[in-house]
């Protein structure tokens, strides 16, 4: 499976960022890092790197973005701000099915204090496998598109 992702974390989330960047690229994704690395694990605003990410996304530069801060929550918040994000903190391996099933999920966000690194990789796994179902959940994404248009988040 190629393809190209964005994955960042602040300080919370680190060290599982990076083994699952390792794990991305041994499975052929392309993959951007952004965040502190591991050897100077300096606190790092999350709206940041989640902007990193989310314009990635937004602006069709990578297919999907992975994001960890010590909840998803914060990350969420942000990374929805952008045109076409798609976002949402997933704690299980349904709500990562149905994330891509019915909303087309772009922007993966994680909890990188509460989830084990098992469980982590099992949502990635999932999420990554998971096609989006189209049909009549396409007609919700395309209502979510015009209410950004509206309120002039998208062109």
């Amino acid at each position: 499976m190629f393809l190209k992702i964005a994955i960042g974390s602040d300080h919370h989330g680190v060290a599982i960022r990076v083994k699952i960047a390792d794990m991305l690229r041994r499975d052929g994704c392309e993959v951007y890092e952004y965040g502190p690395s591991l050897e100077n694990r300096e606190v790092t605003d999350y709206p940041d790197v989640a902007a990193a990410v989310s314009e990635q996304v937004s602006r069709g530069i990578v297919d999907r973005g992975i994001l960890i801060c010590g909840t998803g929550i914060g990350m969420c918040i942000t990374a929805n701000k952008f045109a076409g994000v798609r976002s949402a903190p997933i704690i299980d391996e349904l709500q990562a099915e149905l994330s891509r099933r019915h909303n087309n999920l772009n922007v993966l966000c994680l909890s990188g204090e509460m989830l084990s690194e098992d469980m982590i990789f099992r949502i990635i796994d999932i999420w990554l496998k998971t096609p989006f179902d189209g049909g009549r959940h396409e007609k919700r994404i395309e209502k979510i598109g015009r209410i950004e248009h509206d309120l002039g988040i998208a062109e």
